[in-house]
């Protein structure tokens, strides 16, 4: 049997700019927590972000490493082409579907500067509903008429793709990718995890709701309305300001070599 050697990432904080890193260090907290709170699918599915100042290019996760396992220094850095601008010692590269996707959300939103994809059960469950997300509880009147779907046409390896994913989400910053998973896009990091807490609880208790197999109490047209219109400007804050920061400081309690 072989013995797999631990992997050895060279510390880069000194390398690349104090913008950057800050990027990278946030980026390699949200793979941590989406691990964390269940919400990873071992090598799967991908977090990205905007390098600062670099608008034609963005980080990911190398195609080969578990969530608990991101470092800071370990995330690929690529322009739009696919080219990798930057890639640890390790025999790990860029997956296609993840590039196809991150790239094509870039390329087209301009103000996107994280993503966030997941296949959670709970979402990849409510992606297979001809009706999608219920605003069946309080979460989830938070997305209630802001959620884009693209139809599956199987896994986004095509570059062609991207076009069709973009006209899919339009100006809309959550996505249900049909009989696939969740999607969410954020001016920040904090963002996009934040949203995508949201998404995935809203479709937990949807399922189990329905899964009770008697009749569901669904809110009124007003009173979704309502609900909703908290979550507009100048009504509600940006989401991921007040929870970002306990976030990190658990995870340097917890995983304290993700800033690395």
């Amino acid at each position: 049997m072989s013995i797999v050697q631990p992997l050895q990432i060279a510390p880069i904080q000194g390398s690349v700019s104090a913008a950057e890193w800050q990027a990278r260090v946030d980026l390699a907290a949200c793979y941590r927590l989406c691990d964390r709170y269940g919400m990873s699918d071992m090598i799967y599915t991908h977090i990205t972000c905007r390098v600062p100042g670099a608008p034609g290019e963005f980080l990911i996760n190398p195609n080969g490493m578990l969530f608990s396992e991101i470092t800071a220094s370990s995330l690929l850095k690529v322009n739009m082409e696919g080219e990798i601008l930057y890639r640890p010692e390790t025999p790990y590269g860029l997956h296609p579907a993840g590039f196809t996707i991150h790239s094509g959300i870039y390329r087209a939103r301009p103000d996107a500067q994280a993503v966030m994809h997941t296949h959670t059960i709970a979402g990849m469950a409510v992606s297979a509903l001809k009706c999608g997300l219920l605003p069946l509880t309080q979460t989830a009147t938070r997305f209630y008429g802001r959620i884009a779907y693209h139809d599956f046409r199987g896994p986004e390896r095509d570059p062609a793709e991207r076009e069709s994913l973009a006209r899919s989400i339009g100006s809309r910053n959550y996505c249900i990718l049909r009989n696939h998973g969740l999607l969410t896009i954020g001016d920040s990091v904090a963002e996009a995890f934040i949203a995508m807490w949201g998404m995935e609880r809203a479709c937990q208790a949807q399922l189990q709701a329905m899964a009770c197999n008697t009749e569901l109490e669904v809110p009124s047209e007003e009173v979704v309305q309502k609900s909703c219109a908290m979550y507009d400007p100048p009504n509600s804050r940006k989401y991921g300001l007040l929870e970002w920061p306990g976030l990190l400081r658990q995870l340097r309690r917890t995983d304290p070599d993700f800033d690395s």
